[in-house]
C-alpha cells in the first residue's frame, strides 16, 4: 500500500478540518474565555425537562410522561434516551470534541463538505461551499436561539444527499451506505419538518433523474439507486423506529392530529394543524428579497416597532425617530416585515446568490434543475398565507404536509440548494475558463453569459435602490391600522402622526438602501474576480480563494448582527435555568408547614449536593429542594406573571397547568381554548391548581393558594353523559366537578349499572408520586365513581386495583375516571407503552444489520484497495 499516496490524498481534507475549527473558534470566539451561548429555547427546554431529567438521575430509567407541563404529556418529543443513542458517538467525531456552539458550526461545515467531495469538488473550493453553507444567516441564528434539534437535522442533510447523487451515478455501494449512516443521524436528531423538507429536495431531484434516466433507455440504473437508497432509508427508520412509531402514534392526539369538535372555525381546520397557527409565521413576498438584500425589511424584531415609538416620543423617552434608529444596541433590531417577530433574516448571501444564477446558465445536467424546482417550491410554499391557493392545496392534499408549522422555515431548501448550484458554477468555470465568453441569446439580442446573473441581482437592487417606496412597503399593515386609529380619534394629532411617519420611512429606507449598496458591490466584486480569471490575469487557486474571502466578508458580519459576543454569558450564569422567585419560595415554605418530611428530605439533599458541589452556588443549593418537592407531590400551578403557554419557567420548579411546546395534547391545546384563557375557575380547579403566581410591583411575583383546588383525585356523586366533544367541552362552563363527571357517550358502557350511593367516610389520597407511576389509597362503604386530576391518554396509561388491571376512561374533556369497587384498594396508574419497548428491540436489530453492512463493506474495500496496491507494485 501506497501511504505516501494516500497521506497525499488525506492531506487536502486535514487542512480543511483545521481551517474549519478555526472559524468556528474564531466566530465563536467567547467560548475560548469559558463562556457558553446563552440560548433562549434552550433555557425554556430545561425547564420543562427538569422532572424527566431528575428522575432519569434518580432512578436511571427514563420515564416516558412528564406532569412538568400543560397537566402532563408523553415525553416522546421532549427528551427521551432511545437505543439509537449510540449514534451520538459518532456525531461527537464529526464535531471534533469542540465545545458548544463550535460544534454546531463544525457539523455544518463538514456535512456540506462531504456533500461537495461527493460532486468531486476541489477540496479548496469545497471549504467555500461549506461556510457558504454553514454560515447562511437563518442557520446561525437558530444556533442562537437554541433550536438544536433543528440544527443538528441540517447539519446532516447534506452528506445524506451525497449519498443520494452517488447512488444516483452508479456507486451503489458507497452513496447507499453514505445516505444510510447520515440518514440515521438526520432522523435522530428528531426535527420531523426538517426531514420532511428534505424528501420534497430529494422528490425534485429524483424527478429529473427519473426523466434523464428514461430518456438515456437508462431506467434500470435509476431504479437500482432507488432500490439501494430504500434500503438505507429503511434501516434509519428501523433504528429510529422507536421515535417515529412512538411519536406518531403520539402525534394523532396532539395538535398536529385532527380535532373532535365541530365547533369554531371550519374553514381553519384540517386534519393536522389549524390553518391560522401553522402559517403564523409566513414569509412576505417582499421579504423574500432578503436572500439578496439582508435589510430589506430590517432585522431582527416586531411589525409593532411604530406603535412603541410613538408612546416613546410621547412621553418624551426620546426625541425623535432618528434618535431612536441611531441607538446602538437596537442597530439590527428594527423589522417590517409580515412575520409576528423573528430574530433576523434569511440571507443567502450576494455573492452567492449571484454565482446560483449564473449557475443556472454555465452548469449542464439534471441535478441543476432539480435545485432550482426545489428552490422556486420553497420560496411559493414560505409564503403561506400570503399564497392561499398553493398553501390551501399542499394542507388539504399532500401528505403530513400540515403537520408541520411556522411554514417560513422550508426557505432552509434554498438554502440548501444555492450554495450547491453557485459552487459547482464555479467548479464549471475553473474547468472551462472560456465559458465566461459564451452569450445567451435573449429575444433581440446575444449578452454575454454574465449580464442576466448581474441583472438579477445587482440590477434589481439597484432598481430598487433608487425606487425604494416605489416597489416596497416601509409601513406595517399593523402600524398602518394603528396610525390610522390615532389619527381618527385625535384629528389634532394629524400632523404628529404623519411627521413621525414619515421619519419612520425615511429611516429604514436608509436601513434598506445601505444593505442594497452593499450586496451591489459583492455582486460587482464577484463578477470582476470571474472576469480577470477568464481573461487569465488570476489563477484557479487565486479565484478560490477570493471567492472564499468574499463569501466570509458578506455572510459574517451580517450574521454577527444577530449572534455576537454579546450572545455570551459565564458559565455560572447558566448553571442554574431559572433563578427562582419570592413566589417560589413561598409555595416551598407552604408544602414545608404541611408536610415536615418534606423539608428533612431536602436539607438532606442540599447536605448531599454541597459534599458533591463544593464550589457550589447559593441559588444552586437554593434550588435542590424543589427537586425533591416535584418528586414527591402532585399539585399543579397556574403562573400569570408569565406567558403563561409560551414560557417553561413555571416547569422548573413545579408542575405546571401551562408550559412551552409545540406539540401538546390537541385536547389539552382545546381546554386553554375555550376554558383556561377564560379563567373557568371550575376547570382550574379540577386541573388540581394549587397555587395561583400573579405579579407583584412591590414583592415581586407572590403565590396564592386557591382553597378550590379538588386535589389529587376526588369521589362525585354523579355524573351527566352527553352526546359528542362538542357538547363534552361546553358543558364545562356550567358544572360543578367535585360534584358531577361530564362523560362522553362513548364510554357509556363503562358506567352501565353503576349506582352511586352516598358515602361520607369515603375517601381516596395519593399515596406516591412518579411521573410514570402514581398510587392512591381508595376506601368506600359502596362502589364509589372517581376522578383523577390527571390527563386521560389512550392507549399507554392503564388502571390496577389491588394489582389487577382494571378500567377506565375519560371525563372532564381531559380527566381520567374510574368505577372503584366498595372496600379499601390500592389503586395505581402506570404509564406503560408496549410499543416503545417492541421498538426499540427493532432499532437494535436495524443498528446491529447496517453496522454489519458497514464493516463488511469496509473489510471488501481494504481487500480491493491491498490486491490494487500488489498489481501495481
Amino acid at each position: 500500500m501506497n501511504f505516501k499516496s494516500l497521506f497525499k490524498n488525506i492531506y487536502p481534507h486535514l487542512i480543511s478540518l483545521v481551517v474549519f475549527l478555526i472559524i468556528g473558534f474564531i466566530y465563536f470566539q467567547p467560548v475560548l474565555e469559558g463562556k457558553q451561548l446563552r440560548k433562549g429555547d434552550t433555557i425554556n427546554a430545561l425547564g420543562y425537562k427538569k422532572e424527566i431529567m431528575d428522575f432519569r438521575k434518580t432512578t436511571g430509567e427514563d420515564p416516558l410522561w412528564t406532569n412538568s407541563m400543560f397537566g402532563g404529556m408523553p415525553a416522546y418529543q421532549i427528551t427521551v434516551e432511545y437505543k439509537a443513542k449510540f449514534m451520538q458517538y459518532f456525531k461527537a467525531l464529526l464535531q471534533l470534541e469542540t465545545p458548544s456552539p463550535v460544534r454546531y458550526l463544525i457539523l455544518y461545515l463538514i456535512g456540506f463538505y462531504i456533500l461537495m467531495i461527493s460532486l468531486r469538488v476541489n477540496p479548496w473550493l469545497a471549504i467555500g461551499g461549506a461556510i457558504a453553507y454553514a454560515f447562511s444567516t437563518y442557520f446561525i441564528i437558530i444556533i442562537g436561539a437554541g433550536h438544536l434539534w433543528k440544527v443538528n437535522a441540517l447539519a446532516f442533510i447534506p452528506p445524506a444527499l451525497a449519498g443520494i447523487l452517488l447512488a444516483f451515478r452508479g456507486k451503489y455501494l458507497t452513496g447507499g451506505l453514505l445516505a444510510a449512516f447520515f440518514l440515521i443521524l438526520e432522523i435522530y436528531s428528531n426535527h420531523i419538518q426538517m426531514t420532511y423538507y428534505f424528501l420534497i429536495t430529494v422528490l425534485c431531484v429524483a424527478a429529473y433523474e427519473f426523466y434523464y434516466r428514461y430518456k438515456q433507455k437508462e431506467l434500470k440504473q435509476f431504479f437500482t439507486a432507488i432500490g439501494v437508497l430504500s434500503i438505507a432509508a429503511l434501516l434509519a427508520i428501523g433504528v429510529n423506529i422507536s421515535n417515529l412509531y412512538n411519536s406518531y402514534e403520539y402525534s394523532k392526539q396532539t395538535i398536529r392530529g385532527k380535532s373532535e369538535l365541530t365547533i369554531g372555525k371550519e374553514h381553519n381546520k384540517t386534519s393536522g394543524l389549524d390553518r391560522d397557527y401553522a402559517t403564523q409565521w409566513s414569509y412576505g413576498k417582499q421579504e423574500t428579497l432578503t436572500l439578496l438584500i439582508p435589510n430589506a425589511k430590517g432585522g431582527a424584531g416586531s411589525p409593532q416597532e411604530g406603535m412603541q415609538l410613538i408612546s416613546y416620543i410621547s412621553g418624551k423617552q426620546i426625541k425623535d425617530v432618528d434618535s431612536y434608529y441611531q441607538i446602538e444596541p437596537l442597530k439590527n433590531h428594527h423589522y417590517w416585515g409580515n412575520q409576528p417577530f423573528t430574530a433576523g433574516p434569511v440571507y443567502l448571501g450576494a455573492s452567492l446568490l449571484f454565482l446560483f444564477f449564473l449557475g443556472l446558465f454555465v452548469v449542464r445536467g439534471r441535478l441543476k434543475w432539480g435545485l432550482l424546482t426545489a428552490s422556486i417550491l420553497a420560496i411559493l410554499l414560505s409564503w403561506g398565507h400570503n399564497f392561499p391557493s398553493l398553501t390551501n392545496f399542499f394542507f388539504d392534499y399532500i401528505p403530513l404536509y400540515n403537520k408541520f408549522r411556522v411554514v417560513s422555515s422550508i426557505l432552509v431548501i434554498v438554502e440548501l440548494c444555492v450554495p450547491i448550484l453557485a459552487i459547482l458554477a464555479v467548479k464549471k468555470i475553473i474547468e472551462k475558463p472560456d465559458i465566461l465568453k459564451q452569450k445567451v441569446d435573449l429575444k433581440y439580442l446575444k449578452a454575454n453569459i454574465l449580464i442576466l446573473p448581474l441583472l438579477f441581482t445587482a440590477g434589481i437592487a439597484l432598481v430598487l435602490y433608487l425606487l425604494p417606496d416605489t416597489f416596497l412597503d416601509f409601513i406595517t399593515q399593523p402600524e398602518n391600522n394603528y396610525l390610522a386609529q390615532i389619527k381618527s380619534g385625535n384629528p389634532n394629532a394629524i400632523g404628529f402622526i404623519s411627521q413621525i411617519q414619515a421619519d419612520i420611512i425615511n429611516a429604514r429606507i436608509a436601513m434598506f438602501r445601505a444593505d442594497a449598496l452593499r450586496s451591489i458591490a459583492f455582486v460587482l466584486v464577484t463578477a470582476a474576480l470571474l472576469i480577470a480569471f477568464g481573461k487569465k490575469l488570476i489563477k484557479p487557486n487565486l479565484l478560490i480563494a477570493g471567492i472564499i474571502v468574499l463569501i466570509l466578508a458578506d455572510l459574517w458580519p451580517v450574521n454577527k448582527r444577530f449572534v455576537n459576543n454579546d450572545n455570551f454569558v459565564p458559565k455560572k450564569e447558566l448553571k442554574v435555568a431559572f433563578n427562582p422567585t419570592q413566589a417560589d419560595f413561598e409555595i416551598l415554605q407552604n408544602e414545608y408547614a404541611h408536610r415536615p418530611e418534606l423539608k428533612a428530605m431536602a436539607q438532606k439533599a442540599q447536605q448531599e449536593y454541597k459534599k458533591e458541589n463544593p464550589r457550589a452556588s447559593k441559588v444552586e443549593l437554593a434550588i435542590v429542594p424543589f427537586s425533591i418537592l416535584n418528586q414527591h407531590s402532585d399539585y399543579r400551578v397556574l403562573n400569570t406573571s408569565v406567558q403563561t403557554f409560551q414560557n417553561g419557567s413555571t416547569s422548573y420548579y413545579h408542575k405546571s397547568i401551562g408550559g412551552y411546546h409545540g406539540a401538546k395534547l390537541r385536547r389539552y391545546q382545546e381546554l386553554i381554548d375555550y376554558h383556561i384563557t377564560k379563567n373557568n375557575e371550575k376547570v382550574i380547579n379540577m386541573l388540581n391548581t394549587k397555587y395561583i403566581i400573579t405579579p407583584d410591583k412591590k414583592k415581586g411575583n407572590h403565590a396564592s393558594l386557591n382553597p378550590d383546588a379538588l386535589g389529587e383525585a376526588w369521589i362525585v356523586p354523579s355524573y351527566k353523559m352527553v352526546n359528542n366533544p362538542d357538547e363534552e367541552i361546553m358543558a364545562l362552563n356550567s358544572f360543578d366537578p367535585a360534584k358531577e363527571a361530564i362523560v362522553d357517550k362513548r364510554f357509556a358502557s363503562q358506567l352501565d349499572g353503576f349506582d352511586s350511593k352516598p358515602d361520607s367516610l369515603a375517601s381516596i389520597t395519593m399515596e406516591s408520586y412518579a411521573p410514570n407511576h402514581i398510587k392512591y389509597q381508595f376506601s368506600a362503604s359502596s362502589e364509589q365513581l372517581v376522578v383523577f386530576s390527571e390527563i386521560y391518554y389512550q392507549p399507554r396509561w392503564n388502571a390496577y386495583v389491588d394489582g389487577k388491571k382494571a378500567k377506565h376512561f375519560r371525563a372532564n374533556f381531559v380527566l381520567r375516571a374510574m368505577r372503584v369497587p366498595a372496600g379499601k384498594h390500592q389503586i395505581d396508574f402506570k404509564f406503560e407503552p408496549k410499543a416503545f419497548y417492541t421498538t426499540e428491540k427493532i432499532s437494535v436489530a436495524s443498528m446491529i444489520l447496517f453496522f454489519l453492512l458497514l464493516t463488511g463493506s469496509i473489510l471488501y474495500g481494504i481487500k480491493n484497495l491491498i490486491k490494487e496496491s500488489t498489481v501495481n507494485e
